[in-house]
């Protein structure tokens, strides 16, 4: 039940997203529910993939190349939701960090309820 709460809040935090940032467009609450889910898989299965093989440059850059890969498997999430799109890689960065911030917002404000 709490990855079910959890997949709700991260829906939510995308449509935050499309309503903050231009560049951002989602069709409706069903498609953020499916883009949060898949966004959840891409972070999941592809994005350790991208740390593995970025390591040096993650290094190199003290970490902060991490928000180039966060915003990757956003725009990716992108292309396999339909009704979800983002323009431009900045649309994917900056997309990618507001819906972080939301939902880890959201996310401790239900932790803390408990």
């Amino acid at each position: 039940m709490n990855w079910l709460i959890r997949l709700v809040l991260s829906g939510f935090s995308l449509i935050i997203a499309d309503w903050l940032l231009a560049s951002i467009s989602l069709r409706g609450f069903g498609t953020a529910l499916i883009a949060a889910f898949i966004l959840g898989l891409v972070n999941m299965i592809v994005r350790p993939i991208l740390v593995f093989f970025t390591l040096p440059l993650t290094i190199v850059s003290l970490g902060l190349f991490l928000l180039v890969i966060n915003a990757l498997t956003y725009w990716f999430t992108s292309m396999l939701v339909p009704g979800f799109e983002i323009t431009g890689f900045w649309g994917a960065f900056f997309g990618a960090i507001v819906t972080t911030i939301v939902s880890s917002m959201l996310n401790a404000l239900i932790t803390e309820r408990k």
